[in-house]
């Protein structure tokens, strides 16, 4: 781990509160949050003290005491989620408030006008795609007129992600690459090497969402299992459009070669049990889940949105990107992980030992960092 930069004389802890995101479901970028703040309280808690505000109640958020201070402001509307914002913010001398995506960051900040704060806004996804609708637009045209001028720094997840967000809003802040910490899971549940399966599994994890292309993905399985008896789907998740999904399944008459699991918690049934990933995302700001299957030794399939795969999958021996439009490159690579699935499963291992870069007890001393030279007490080179 590197070494923690001298505070230039300050006694006292830094005090940092992070934002969770205002959603329903505990899982991927709440769980990242979660994890992120939990470590740095485990791991550099000597001058880190971390606060984490959840203004929504989470389904199947964890019960068991975190690390981190836990503030539960749970509001009823828009206004009042305003009013907690600043209630909370102002309750203590907070030296950075980090906020995931920059919607949320405005509303914050909106909020907090008159106090004397610093505000990071930590990028989760694609900024480009995701001022699709009018409030979007307006959030994202105050953040560029108004409070981008107001910000300390900018966390993202994907280097070229920080790049694009510098040339949507012109910035020149401060921008950190702060990874995301990718869990370890029991070795009980690894899958274990075998010989060549009777039946081809594919996975997908993620929310049910126009963002993740499940569509695209059924399409593109529906034209495999034409040509192959031997191939299987599981898509795993939760999300609105569950329903749309499973009418879309039954539409194609797939109902006896796809399934739908939930595993909230922990998505190593599915990945054990797997033999190759699928990701047809439309965008990413990166994709835990990828990580998440290659700490399993799982080959990659993944659609090559503009940042997040293509800067995991950088190598052949981890995966394969094919590009966006159409299915045809899904089912291409579909095909060839079909006809080589011993001879990729030889590099199982090279994926368990590449991902581990991202463990949370690695990437931790980063976001610490970044945390450190954004709230002023350090100085740091931009990435």
């Amino acid at each position: 781990m590197a070494d923690k930069p001298v505070l230039m004389g300050r006694e006292r802890k830094l005090q940092i509160l992070y934002i969770q995101p205002g959603t329903c479901a505990f899982a991927g970028m709440e769980r990242v949050i979660d994890t992120i703040c939990s470590k740095l309280s485990e791991l550099h808690g000597d001058d880190l003290s971390i606060d984490v505000l959840y203004t929504t109640i989470h389904h199947n958020r964890p019960t068991d005491p975190r690390p981190y201070r836990v503030i539960d402001a749970i509001a009823r509307n828009r206004f009042d989620l305003m009013r907690q914002f600043r209630r909370v913010i102002a309750s203590k001398e907070y030296d950075l408030i980090v906020v995931p995506q920059v919607e949320p960051a405005v509303i914050c900040m909106a909020s907090c006008l008159g106090l004397k704060r610093k505000f990071a806004v930590h990028l989760h996804g694609n900024p480009e795609l995701e001022r699709s609708h009018t409030k979007a637009k307006l959030l994202f045209f105050l953040m560029k007129a108004v409070f981008l001028k107001r910000l300390s720094s900018v966390f993202g997840t994907s280097p070229r992600q920080l790049e694009s967000f510098r040339a949507m809003f012109k910035s020149s802040l401060p921008h950190y690459w702060v990874p995301n910490p990718v869990r370890h899971f029991a070795a009980s549940a690894m899958q274990a090497d075998r010989d060549a399966p009777d039946v081809i599994t594919f996975v997908n994890v993620g929310r049910f969402s126009f963002q993740k292309g499940q569509d695209v993905l059924l399409a593109a399985f529906d034209k495999l299992r034409m040509s192959r008896g031997n191939v299987r789907l599981k898509i795993v998740g939760y999300g609105s459009g569950e329903a749309a999904l499973r009418k879309s399944i039954q539409e194609l008459g797939l109902a006896d070669l796809v399934s739908i699991e939930h595993h909230p918690e922990d998505p190593s049934p599915a990945l054990a049990s797997s033999d190759i990933y699928v990701s047809s995302s439309r965008w990413e700001g990166w994709s835990l889940a990828i990580c998440e299957a290659l700490r399993f030794g799982l080959p990659v399939v993944s659609t090559n949105c503009e940042f997040g795969p293509s800067d995991i999958l950088v190598d052949n021996r981890l995966g394969r990107l094919v590009p966006m439009d159409g299915i045809d490159g899904l089912l291409e690579a579909m095909n060839y992980y079909c006809d080589n699935l011993v001879q990729e499963r030889s590099h199982a291992q090279y994926r368990r030992d590449y991902v581990d870069q991202f463990s949370p007890e690695r990437v931790v001393s980063q976001h610490a960092n970044a945390i450190r030279y954004a709230s002023g007490f350090d100085r740091a080179l931009p990435t």
